[in-house]
């Protein structure tokens, strides 16, 4: 298994230089991983933090054997990857995205409701989105509330979610009228 931990957006300058968006609690921790890959393990990249750039989690990098703008450009939208063994542990209730997605989701009372398929951030704290086997995917809040126990060891997350996520009041109403 692979985490990416980082993407290749538009050249800095005409020195081969980039900005990359990335996805480590600390943007320049980065380049501390030593070679990142892309996506299919073939092309190594070492990269050196040289600057910050406007916009949360944004690096100005350098790449080993990228000197000019043009080589910089080719680059552009490259998803940076490491093997997921080469991450260091977690600390307790702390989860890579890589170790969610695939659990299964579950109800407390242990009925199933999906598989994980994705994790979000879209700016107000990270989301779960499910897919169910019928039905549209469902996002769930990633909070303590929503997901009291994450359990990798057995491959499943237990679910307390909002009222109404999982079974929206029309669909419970018509139910209860049939």
């Amino acid at each position: 298994m692979h985490v990416c931990l980082g993407v290749v957006g538009a050249p800095h300058g005409v020195r081969g230089a980039v900005r990359i968006k990335t996805f480590t609690d600390e943007p320049a921790a980065i380049a501390g991983y030593g070679a990142l890959e892309d996506e299919s393990g073939e092309r190594q990249f070492t990269l050196r933090v040289v600057g910050t750039a406007k916009g949360d989690g944004v690096v100005i990098a350098e790449l080993a054997g990228i000197a000019d703008r043009d080589r910089a450009e080719v680059l552009r939208g490259l998803r940076l990857y490491l093997p997921r063994a080469s991450l260091p542990p977690t600390a307790e209730d702390e989860f890579y995205h890589a170790d969610l997605v695939g659990l299964a989701a579950v109800l407390e009372d242990g009925s199933a409701v999906g598989k994980i398929v994705a994790v979000h951030d879209f700016g107000a704290g990270d989301v779960l989105e499910i897919a169910r086997e019928r039905g549209q995917p469902i996002v769930v809040p990633f909070t303590r509330a929503a997901v009291p126990v994450v359990d990798l060891a057995a491959r499943r997350v237990v679910l307390d979610p909002p009222a109404g996520l999982i079974d929206p009041p029309r669909e419970r109403k018509q139910r209860e009228m049939a």
